[in-house]
């Protein structure tokens, strides 16, 4: 729902203030969840210090290894169990991996 400009704004505002991680989206908008373009845009605007949660409509394990890859760093998703299942481990240990 932002524009790039909007979200450049907000994740500046977010290391301001102290924050330690932003995060994507709900998933909720209708525009949708996290994208791996807003991702690296996150990532680029807090530096390597803060943290960078993607979330909203994480459904497959390739959206959660291109969100991984453009610099996410935790990843919030309801799918859980189906991607552990997909990519060869069990819910809590990928929930484990997810959270770092």
């Amino acid at each position: 729902a932002l524009s790039p400009q909007e979200l450049d704004a907000a994740c500046a505002a977010a290391v301001r203030g102290g924050a330690a991680f932003v995060k994507s989206s709900t998933g909720f908008h209708p525009a949708g969840g996290a994208t791996a373009d807003a991702v690296r845009r996150m990532r680029a605007a807090v530096g390597p210090e803060v943290g960078v949660k993607a979330a909203g409509g994480i459904r497959t394990a390739a959206q959660a290894l291109a969100l991984l890859a453009a610099g996410a760093n935790r990843l919030g998703t309801s799918s859980t169990v189906g991607l552990a299942g997909i990519l060869g481990g069990s819910a809590p240990a990928l929930s484990e991996l997810l959270a770092r």
